[in-house]
């Protein structure tokens, strides 16, 4: 019987809004006293204190040059004895990528071969050429050096500008990546 008058005792707090506020008000008052009593007395300062807060302490010379860039420019490409200058690949992969007119999709790919590396060559594979945007090389590239093995080569062409990702990892200047961009 006692465990019947319970659950409809329970049941009938639960049914009402008061009820159900007032379960929560005990709840919440017996967290603050349990709080309160196994506190260590230390939180008694309002969080809410309008006094002044203790400076925050620094874990680093604010002094210290802690940025990526740095301020000396980026060291010149250097060549492997008897390989072709960055500047030289990126003249050739470009003269063979604009010479698609004509040509199949075998022989355009292998155009490319000698100046690209096996990424690049696995990525152009199965490219129709004629979805190549440029006919014609219109100048000579400059290079805009970013590492001692890594260098981006600017080439006029006819439709805007080639973009060339040049990349030395044995000394042998190969293109990696390709970017191209109407002027």
């Amino acid at each position: 019987m006692a465990p019947r008058l319970l659950e409809r005792g329970l049941a009938g707090i639960f049914r009402s809004r008061w009820g159900v506020a007032l379960v929560l008000a005990i709840l919440v008052v017996a967290v603050v006293a349990l709080g309160r009593a196994f506190g260590d007395g230390a939180a008694d300062q309002s969080s809410f204190d309008t006094g002044s807060s203790p400076a925050p302490v620094l874990s680093a010379d604010p002094d210290d040059d802690d940025s990526v860039l740095s301020e000396a420019p980026p060291p010149s490409p250097s060549t492997s004895p008897g390989t072709a200058k960055p500047e030289a690949v990126a003249y050739a992969f470009a003269s063979a990528w604009a010479d698609h007119k004509n040509a199949s999709a075998k022989a355009w790919h292998d155009g490319l071969v000698p100046n690209a590396t096996q990424d690049l060559l696995d990525e152009l594979d199965g490219t129709d050429p004629a979805d190549v945007p440029v006919d014609r090389v219109l100048g000579r590239p400059s290079l805009v050096p970013i590492g001692a093995g890594l260098v981006d080569a600017d080439v006029p062409v006819d439709s805007g500008k080639l973009t060339l990702r040049l990349v030395a990892p044995d000394g042998r200047w190969l293109v990696d990546g390709i970017d191209w961009g109407r002027s």
